[in-house]
């Protein structure tokens, strides 16, 4: 892994803080800096002011002096509800499934920093920094990742991120799973201890599926650039019409992501000779199938998505998003629903279904690839023969097999998770933006493409290996050489679930693939 150098600290103040700079935190471990600068400590201290002085002077503040959703009409005196509020960790510690990853709650944890930094929360810097010195000393709580409607926001998931920094429920620490008390003992750090609304404000917003959805917009970035470079392995292999691509088609059709890619799959398929040379001639290939003729058309889509879909998440991690929130120019308590999570949630449905349409094309081109009757000359199942062992072989029979089934398993997965809202606590919440399983579901579709992609690329390369021309063109040369870093030539049938793995992972985490959009 490479890690940003381009800053030595996250400066948290109250200003925006960049998409890049949250993957930056949450993968690698750049540290984040609490200001100290007297302007933003005041405008912390101003509506922790407004709060205090409304507690005192018996003005409502929902969550703080009342019950929470349906039961805000209970009233509590202002002595019990200095020390109430932590018991909304408590009963909402009732979350269930496998926890999210590790790079995913360290994005939520920033994002919740940036949202109370905001100024409009009524917290403590004291909190800011507790959340900071976990993130700096590698302390990522364990967090189910089931139990979140999205709105009012993520309540369940966030209450084990808020126990923890009261040293309560587990963490993950040094690769090594924990009571939280035990890590805050091994960094030196004290149990947090709540003051007023401050876990409402841990809670309330929509914390959990911005983190998720980061990671994921991030992950589909390097999908798309490592789907490009498998297509243009594809049609090098197939003797692919390289015309199919020319800049003038684009200019006819001008989305961004269009040209995006058709551009980058000529400068791919750059050849030291006549492409001509390279092209199959036969008449039926006049046109090539549509799988690789609109693979601009196709990931295109990806390509534009994610550029507004990127706006959209760095716009939601750099909001106030609890409830309720503090005018620090008129001190009113104002109480409304940020927490509600619907551009999150449609957004992630929206980057759903352009990956696993991503995915679609790529299992489509590997089908071109190992069948005998599409693939122009090259061997079924793109076996090569070694000489060396008698009787049938396989080659890629298995694994176009496993790409139909990831294929079908992603576009499954796109029905659209804000259709599902329903209505819960007591008709309270009777409208939800189920968010963070639309972010969820993303966070699947990413893995589950990021799978085919990878196939893709090894049944390319071994195509490739086979017309024993890639030299004719640098740039793929290139491609060819990075991929055979981690996976060898198939001769004799073996396992691949390992390559596949390889693979997945130089895509997410290597430079192999990367194209900068």
């Amino acid at each position: 892994m490479k890690k940003n150098m381009n800053k030595n600290a996250i400066v948290i103040d109250g200003s925006n803080v960049s998409f890049d700079d949250i993957i930056a935190v949450a993968r690698y471990g750049l540290p984040v800096q609490i200001s100290n600068a007297g302007k933003f400590i005041r405008k912390m201290e101003k509506t922790q002011k407004i709060l205090m002085d409304s507690m005192r002077q018996d003005i409502p503040v929902y969550g703080v002096t009342t019950g929470y959703g349906k039961s805000c009409g209970k009233r509590m005196p202002l002595e019990i509800a200095l020390k109430n509020g932590a018991n909304i960790l408590t009963f909402h510690g009732c979350g269930t499934g496998e926890p999210i990853g590790i790079e995913e709650t360290r994005a939520a944890m920033l994002c919740r920093i940036i949202c109370l930094a905001r100024g409009y929360s009524g917290v403590s810097v004291a909190l800011l920094q507790q959340l900071a010195d976990f993130l700096n000393h590698g302390i990522t709580p364990v967090v189910p990742c089931e139990g979140s409607v999205g709105a009012s926001g993520d309540l369940t998931p966030m209450s084990y991120i808020a126990a923890c920094l009261a040293g309560e429920r587990e963490v993950i620490y040094q690769n090594e799973r924990m009571p939280a008390a035990e890590a805050l003992k091994k960094t030196g750090l004290k149990q947090y201890r709540y003051q007023p609304k401050e876990p409402l404000a841990m809670l309330n917003g929509t914390t959990t599926m911005t983190g998720i959805a980061v990671i994921a917009v991030e992950r589909a970035w390097r999908i798309l650039s490592a789907a490009i470079s498998a297509t243009a392995l594809s049609i090098h292999a197939l003797k692919g019409n390289v015309q199919h691509y020319h800049p003038v088609i684009s200019e006819a059709k001008p989305f961004p992501g269009q040209k995006f890619v058709a551009a980058q799959i000529l400068g791919l398929l750059k050849a030291r000779v006549s492409v001509r040379q390279l092209e199959d001639d036969a008449l039926e290939t006049l046109q090539d199938p549509y799988s690789l003729r609109c693979a601009p058309q196709v990931a295109g889509v990806l390509y534009d998505s994610l550029e507004w879909i990127k706006k959209w998440v760095e716009t939601e991690a750099n909001s106030s998003n609890d409830n309720p929130l503090f005018d620090p120019k008129t001190g009113e308590v104002l109480m409304g629903g940020n927490f509600y999570g619907g551009h999150i949630a449609f957004a992630m449905d929206g980057l759903k279904a352009a990956l696993a349409s991503v995915a679609d094309m790529c299992d489509r081109q590997i089908m071109l690839l190992v069948n005998p009757n599409l693939n122009r000359g090259l061997p079924g199942d793109l076996v090569r023969k070694s000489g060396r062992e008698k009787g049938l072989r396989h080659g890629f029979k298995a694994m176009s097999i496993s790409s139909s089934a990831l294929t079908a398993e992603a576009l499954k997965a796109t029905m659209p998770a804000a259709s599902f809202s329903r209505s819960t606590e007591s008709h309270n919440q009777d409208k939800v933006s189920m968010g963070t399983i639309a972010a969820r579901d993303a966070e699947r579709v990413c893995v589950l493409t990021e799978r085919v992609v990878a196939i893709h690329l090894l049944a390319a390369a071994q195509a490739c290996d086979i017309r024993n021309n890639i030299a004719a063109r640098p740039a793929l040369a290139g491609l060819l050489k990075n991929i055979r870093k981690v996976s060898a030539p198939v001769v004799d049938d073996r396992a691949m679930d390992k390559d596949i793995e390889n693979i997945c992972e130089a895509i997410k985490y290597s430079d192999f693939f990367k194209i900068k959009p």
